[in-house]
Parts: C-alpha cells; sequence; structure tokens
C-alpha cells in the first residue's frame, strides 16, 4: 500500500536553516521514495513501511542534537492514502 506525507520543520531558534537541509539530505537518501519539496513543506511518497521508516529516522535524527540543550523543534505532518497504483 502506498501513501503520501506532507511534512513540515520548523526550527524553533534562530538559526534554523541548516537543520532542514540535514532533514531533506535524510529524506532524500532514500531511494525507495519519491521526494518533493517545495518552500513550505516536503512530500515523501511510497510503500507505508518505507515511508514510515525513513520518517522516523529523520524525526529521531532530527531531535536527538536538541536534546542535549534547550533547543526544539515542531513536525506539522499530514498522511494520506492509500494512493493509486502507479
Amino acid at each position: 500500500m502506498d501513501i503520501g506525507v506532507d511534512i513540515s520543520l520548523y526550527p524553533l531558534k534562530a538559526e534554523y536553516v541548516s537543520d532542514i537541509h540535514r532533514f531533506l539530505e535524510r529524506v532524500t537518501a532514500d531511494r525507495r521514495l519519491r521526494v518533493v519539496t517545495n518552500s513550505m513543506s516536503t512530500q515523501l511518497f511510497g510503500g507505508f513501511e518505507e515511508v514510515m521508516d525513513t520518517l522516523r529516522r529523520a524525526l529521531q535524527a532530527t531531535y536527538e542534537p536538541l536534546d542535549a540543550g534547550a533547543e526544539r523543534a515542531v513536525f506539522v505532518i499530514k498522511v494520506f492514502g492509500p494512493l493509486a497504483a502507479a
């Protein structure tokens, strides 16, 4: 079953651009997914397990360095599906 995820990352700090770029590098590294980016969000498309696994790893990798300090980040996520087979 294929799904789509629309995700936006809002690091709550002044220097936020590098955090967003690192997140995008993590999700685009998984060649099993189709990734579409725009100025407001990123969409991930693929099999349910692949999308959720990639998303879980990318979220954890984003939050772990923030846990050491007083920084925070907000993810806004929408999941939609099942999608029609391509």
